[in-house]
């Protein structure tokens, strides 16, 4: 438990510097020492850990989401990271979900089918198939979205 403390801790203060500390403080209306125990790793501080609703603020702020992805490597949880952050604004609905979702397979046939047209995969090519993988998941993960919000 202490090495995943300490793992942590360091992604808290990674989170704190990437956001700047003034700003921090502003975004989560805690102040310096504060936001400095939550990363310290002083034994009097060892169980002092940022609230989930400063970090959520922090990482809407930062260039990386720190905290997550560490919780994320401590549960053996693989995230992709897309800096356009597509899940923050409604796209269309249900019905432009389903033509993305038709176009992006089809990418991702196209580049399937010509990387194993010569019959081995490169390193390369399975990153690109990787690539649209991905953005075919998140297309899905938008249409998940976009259906829960239409059953409510």
């Amino acid at each position: 438990m202490a090495a995943n403390a300490s793992y942590l801790k360091k992604h808290t203060e990674a989170l704190v510097k990437d956001v700047g500390i003034e700003a921090a403080c502003e975004l989560t209306g805690k102040s310096k020492a504060t936001l400095g125990r939550y990363y310290s790793d002083t034994v009097e501080h060892a169980d002092r850990f940022m609230p989930i609703d400063a970090v959520a603020a922090l990482e809407a702020a930062s260039g990386y989401p720190h905290v997550t992805s560490a919780l994320a490597e401590l549960s053996g949880i693989t995230l992709s990271y897309d800096q356009s952050r597509r899940n923050d604004q409604s796209r269309g609905g249900v019905n432009a979900d389903v033509v993305a979702l038709s176009q992006r397979f089809a990418m991702l046939m196209a580049e399937y089918n010509q990387s194993i047209d010569d019959g081995i995969i490169t390193v390369n090519e399975a990153k690109r198939l990787l690539r649209e993988t991905l953005a075919l998941q998140q297309v899905l993960v938008e249409m998940k979205l976009h259906l829960e919000d239409e059953s409510n």
